[in-house]
């Protein structure tokens, strides 16, 4: 075998534990719930009467016949509950809230039974908001929003109800199904085992001394599937040009990419490249593992028989012959069959490359199940921002009416409205037209000494749009000597005679009394005048003008509407500014299409790395909110503070880049504050080995369906994480934190940790012994291709009868061959019980020292082992782990075989 031409992949079994669902327990869960309720104040005790009214409440606090911890119905509210839930109404850090601690006595059902008339009474709120009822007034003056407008308040009590809707969904899916699970690391081995002949291809008979020509082409087709899986793949390096693209290592991880990324209702992410699951089960010392085994075998074995024959496929050999006579050429390869009498017969085989493919069990992980909503809610941020920028592209509208457009100085405002409006479309406008002066005249007339004469003076010039309201006159003469004047208005029946001298007027000649002479005359008006023996006579006439109506009022007491010149004003003023806002709103489009197409190729130009690194950052942020609570403050708020009054660069992320913060004692406390528990959560669990479920969009809210369905990325995974409306997420607990793990998701992050569920807590420990009694010393759970491993464990017995030392230990086998000082040895068997204490006596020790062939010796004994009746086994594990399957798969290589006259009988 050429074991160093090697090919591994990676995968797991998942194994679902089926326990009852535990009285106590789950306490982070509980925890997150009522921090995801955001709760407002008064609630709790509004929800306390809505369920004393419906006769679900228990009894009040001191009856001693139910409390907060369960001694009650399991669906009975508790007064003492709703005391802890009312904790939850202050708007206080979440450091000052009660410990989730307090929360691991509480049953699921009452939390269940809270959450339900929440919902209730947070929906009949909402129907009353709607409906504009006396109820929403009062509700409103006791909200805490209660000076945002109302249809802020409406949309704020429809979001309570969804966040409750979402809480108490997430808190059923969390506790109803167990947690915890097994996860089998395992490893698929595949190396080249030799060439085997093949199908028969073609055979080419000849006759006695017969001759021909034979060309033989041969060629592959490779196709692009899925995801490149002969270019980057994921996060592995291009082996383009490295390995043949037939072999069985390739096609396998290509089936292995199209089963996780194309998988709509399940894509599995995370460090685990293939995963599969197993039935559920109970726990009793890996009662599953058989069971595991023969899925996981199963699942693998389909995999490589896929995988090969797509490898077959994609391999395609031809063979030609022709006859030649007289002629012969160079790309042909002649056959001459040499007997005179007997005939021959030419056989072309296929060579076939034979791999050895074993399946190795190297570690048992201990897994814990949590259901998060909305895992790509982070990273959906920037598609909703595309998607608002989108919606502001659009046909430029402008909607001012021209009858804003005044001089009128409006309150608020410095300055008449118009120049306000010039000032907000960067417009240069003109002033609005003054009033044009009244035409008027005053003239001299000439002496008249002899008989009568008519004056014409120069006409008055009523300005255009305009017309003559009133037309007012003033005159004074003297008569010639001896003699009497007269002074008549052609047109009115004014005449003045037999006057010596005087002063006259004024006279309103379009009034009634002169027959409204020239009222609502325009353009060009002339007077003229009848005079006799007239002498220092002056004429003066003014006039009072309007502007002539476009449209009469119905209403006779009101005056006539009429603004011609001012309606112009008003339409080049609006034309200037629609056109200055059209200029702006172009700009703006452009700018905004700048901007989105800078964040499409922002989302879409990405490699596939950090692709998956963002969307494990997401899913570990969504584990951290639902265990710690959504308030949980990754940067608290105090520190936040702190860093803006050092004047430190936040928008950048550069605060930490300088030696003198300007952090006091208190500042940095807080900081710390938190520091136990995310080191705990990062060392406590494999993030590298997190396997995430995703759901499809409809186990969101329905009111986000429409967006998220519509969401497109070219990455098929970073769509799938993008359309997911929740997720199931499988945390690997790290090897030897598991018992750790257990207290502080069922019991809350507490000292004196709070004592979870029994049950929860012993299968946590079998889990940890079975992967020390049966694994030890095995590699993490992705070791590098370079890791240095043995192939296969190496097996002794003793007969020695052992006790308890916690010195070193001499033992006695049957040989120490191939054993290794350092390594460590499994004693005994998983299935032999020390009648004293009911505990299994097979344990895990370092070889310290060879002393022969037939002597190992050990630093200590934990248990006593008796091996003068059945000898015990001393076990040096391999590196690969336990060998649970192994088979042989083909695939075709680039050879041939020929063979002459074979015995196809004979199944060759």
């Amino acid at each position: 075998m050429l074991t160093g031409s090697a090919r591994e992949i990676s995968k797991a079994t998942l194994v679902q534990l089926q326990l009852p669902r535990p009285a106590t327990g789950q306490a982070m869960i509980k925890s997150a719930y009522v921090r995801r309720l955001g709760l407002r104040p008064g609630e709790a005790e509004a929800v306390r009467d809505h369920l004393r009214d419906t006769g679900t409440a228990g009894s009040p606090a001191g009856s001693g016949d139910s409390a907060a911890g369960g001694e009650g119905p399991a669906g009975e509210v508790s007064d003492e509950l709703i005391g802890l839930l009312a904790e939850f109404e202050r708007p206080v850090p979440s450091s000052l809230l009660p410990s989730p601690s307090e929360f691991a006595p509480v049953p699921v059902p009452a939390l269940e039974a809270f959450g339900d008339a929440l919902i209730e009474l947070r929906q009949r709120r909402v129907e009353r908001l709607a409906a504009g009822r006396a109820g929403a007034a009062a509700d409103t003056a006791a909200d805490p929003a209660a000076d945002v407008p109302p249809a802020d308040v409406e949309g704020l009590a429809q979001q309570d109800v969804r966040s409750a809707v979402v809480a108490v969904r997430a808190l059923a899916a969390n506790t109803q199904a167990t947690p915890l699970g097994m996860l089998n690391l395992e490893r698929l081995e595949m190396v080249p085992a030799g060439l085997e002949r093949g199908e028969l291809l073609a055979t080419i008979p000849l006759a006695p001394l017969e001759e021909t020509a034979v060309s033989h082409k041969e060629w592959s087709v490779r196709s692009k599937e899925f995801t490149s899986i002969v270019t980057d793949s994921l996060e592995t390096v291009s082996e383009t040009g490295v390995t043949d693209n037939t072999e069985l290592a390739q096609s396998t991880t290509s089936q292995a990419q199209h089963s996780n990324q194309f998988n709509v209702t399940a894509t599995v992410t995370g460090g685990i490249p293939v995963i599969n699951g197993s039935a559920q089960s109970g726990f009793t010392s890996q009662d599953s593992r058989s069971q595991s085994a023969s899925d996981s075998t199963k699942h693998a074995t389909a995999l490589t028989k896929k995988a090969s024959s797509r490898a077959k496929q994609e391999h395609k050999i031809t063979i030609s012959t022709t006859t030649v006579t007289g002629t012969e050429e160079t790309s042909t390869r002649k056959l001459r069959n040499p007997s005179a009498s007997e005939p021959m017969r030419v056989d072309y085989f296929s060579l076939m490359r034979r791999w050895r493919v074993r399946l190795y069990r190297h570690g048992l992980r201990m897994t814990y199940d949590l259901v998060i909503p909305e895992p790509g809610a982070g990273l959906r941020r920037m598609h909703k921002e595309l998607a608002d920028l989108k919606g502001r592209l659009g046909p430029f509208q402008f909607a001012l009416p021209h009858s804003e457009i005044t001089e009128a100085i409006l309150p608020g405002e410095t300055q008449p409205h118009y120049r306000v409006l010039a000032e907000r479309y960067g417009a240069v406008v003109p002033d609005p037209p003054l009033p044009p002066s009244a035409p008027q005249f005053s003239v001299g007339a000439p002496s008249q000494e002899e008989g009568w004469h008519i004056f014409t003076p120069d006409p008055l010039e009523v300005p255009a749009g305009y017309r003559i309201k009133t037309l007012k006159l003033w005159f004074a003469t003297t008569s010639k000597k001896d003699e009497k004047f007269s002074f008549k208005v052609l047109g009115t029946p004014l005449y003045i005679k037999d006057e010596t001298q005087g002063e006259y007027g004024p006279a309103e000649l379009t009034s009634g009394a002169y027959g409204k002479f020239m009222l609502h005359a325009t353009g060009k008006v002339y007077i003229s005048f009848e005079m006799v023996n007239n002498r220092n006579t002056t004429i003066r006439v003014a006039s009072e003008i309007e502007e002539i109506p476009t449209q009469l009022d119905p209403d006779p007491a009101k005056p006539p509407k009429s603004d011609r010149i001012r309606e112009k004003w008003q339409s080049d003023v609006w034309n200037l500014l629609r056109d200055a806002a059209q200029s702006q709103y172009y700009e703006r489009q452009q700018d905004i299409a700048t901007k989105a197409a800078a964040l499409q190729e922002q989302i879409e130009q990405v490699d596939t790395l950090t692709l998956r690194r963002e969307e494990g950052d997401e899913i570990m942020k969504g584990v951290l909110r639902f265990l710690l609570g959504p308030d949980f403050a990754l940067m608290p708020q105090p520190v936040i503070d702190a860093f803006i009054k050092a004047k430190v660069d936040l928008e950048h992320g550069i605060g930490f880049d300088d030696n003198n913060l300007g952090l006091d004692a208190t500042a940095w406390a807080t900081v710390r504050g938190h520091e136990d528990v995310i080191r705990f959560i990062n060392q406590a669990i494999e993030w590298e080995n997190v396997v995430t479920f995703l759901y499809s969009y409809f186990w969101d809210v329905p009111q986000s369906w429409n967006f998220i369905r519509r969401l497109r990325h070219p990455d098929a995974n970073r769509q799938a994480f993008l359309r997911s409306g929740s997720a199931r997420v499988v945390l690997t607990v790290r090897k030897g934190w598991e018992e750790e793990w257990v207290n502080f998701a069922e019991g809350g992050f507490k000292t004196p940790p709070v004592t979870p569920n029994a049950k929860y807590l012993t299968i946590a420990r079998e889990i940890a012994a079975y992967d020390d009694r049966n694994y030890p010393g095995i590699p993490p759970a992705n070791p590098a291709r370079s890791a240095v491993r043995l192939e296969e464990a190496v097996y002794t017995t003793s007969r020695d009868v052992l006790a308890k030392s916690s010195n070193p230990v001499n033992i006695k086998v049957d040989s120490s061959k191939d054993f290794l000082v350092g390594a460590q040895v499994v004693l005994d068997s998983a299935d032999k019980v020390d009648p004293a204490d009911g505990r299994v006596v097979q344990e895990t020790q370092i070889v310290t020292a060879i002393p022969d062939v037939t002597h190992l010796t050990v630093g200590r004994l934990d248990r006593a082992h008796d091996g003068s009746v059945t000898p015990f086994a001393v076990l040096q594990p391999g590196t690969k782990g336990a060998l649970i399957a192994e088979w042989n798969e083909y695939t075709p290589s680039s050879g041939t075989d020929i063979e002459i006259g074979s015995d196809l009988g004979s199944g060759a």
